[in-house]
């Protein structure tokens, strides 16, 4: 998924405004997109735990962004916080800070071309970021990566430099991806396997400069977890029954078996199909979701290193 990050001014600009701005009362949300947004939360109500620690105790607010207005639903998803005409694009899906507070901003479901299922699955993939932005040193243990290179917006996170058209750095992103997809596809993960990820590990980062390998790690910690805490969410959702009935009863409903299928099947898809001057880093994305579920199954406490030891994934597979 694309995500963006909005320059420093506009995260200025979003300050909770008064309901006088709007005219009257908060309207109330469309049907289908309160039940979206309930859906989504029922997800982080009884699967967050299970997925991550602390995942279902953190605050979710969500602003919504429709074709006319942007709506701030806080806890109670009948009735708006705040609301005021558009100002940002309808096919935003972002988490920043909104008065202070790191809030999921995101477009509809038919603005973003998702289904509704794949559209909760989002809400809870942006909340894995208002998880990691709400930890006490997030912004300054960014900072101390020192890669911003004197931007303070923040789109560096997205603008990053990062050697995606070198030739030989796009090749040992290949065989790392490839060693990666093999060890995901055996059903007990053995030393073999590893050793041959750590040195496709150890061969990319020798052709990265220290600061490129920080903003790789950096990549990986932040949106390779958030993609697998969204997988699994989907995994976990499939085996304890369905959502409730007015989300089934949705018109584009899908079931969250098939759609954890299918992503099982697409990310080694996406692992094989790897080409770092195409897709950028977007790569970062299957890569690091998929360390993640290897450290599911080779390293158990990896969730709590995660938080000890942040910005730095692929270093918990071994050194």
């Amino acid at each position: 998924m694309t995500r963006l990050w909005l320059h420093a001014l506009m995260l200025v600009a979003l300050q909770r405004p008064s309901l006088a701005q709007t005219g009257g009362p908060a309207p109330r949300l469309p049907p289908g997109d309160r039940i979206r947004i309930a859906e989504a939360r029922r997800l982080v109500d009884s699967l967050g735990n299970q997925v991550w620690p602390g995942l279902a105790g953190t605050p979710m607010p969500v602003l919504l962004v429709t074709d006319s207005a942007e709506l701030l639903v806080d806890k109670q998803v009948d009735h708006p916080v705040w609301a005021r005409p558009r100002s940002l694009p309808p096919t935003l899906v972002a988490t920043f800070p909104v008065d202070g507070a790191p809030t999921i901003v995101v477009g509809t479901a038919e603005r973003t071309g998702k289904t509704s299922a794949e559209w909760a699955l989002t809400l809870v993939h942006e909340h894995f970021h208002q998880w990691q932005y709400s930890r006490p040193d997030y912004y300054a243990g960014v900072a101390r990566l020192d890669l911003h290179r004197g931007d303070t917006t923040g789109m560096w996170m997205l603008n990053y430099p990062f050697p995606y058209d070198s030739a030989p750095v796009a090749r040992a992103v290949r065989r790392w991806a490839a060693a990666l997809r093999g060890a995901l596809e055996q059903p007990r993960i053995g030393p073999k396997q590893l050793q041959e990820v750590l040195r496709a590990r150890d061969a990319l980062r020798d052709r990265l400069s220290p600061a490129d390998y920080r903003y790789l790690e950096f990549q990986l910690w932040q949106e390779g977890v958030a993609r697998y805490v969204e997988y699994r969410t989907a995994q976990l959702a499939a085996v304890r029954g369905g959502p409730v009935a007015e989300f089934a009863a949705l018109p584009d409903s899908r079931s969250y078996r098939s759609i954890a299928r299918g992503k099982e099947r697409e990310l080694p898809g996406e692992l094989e199909r790897m080409d770092l001057r195409r897709d950028r880093r977007v790569c970062f994305y299957p890569l690091g979701a998929t360390i993640a579920l290897l450290l599911d199954r080779t390293r158990p406490e990896w969730k709590a290193l995660y938080g000890q030891h942040p910005y730095a994934l692929a270093v918990l597979l071994g050194r």
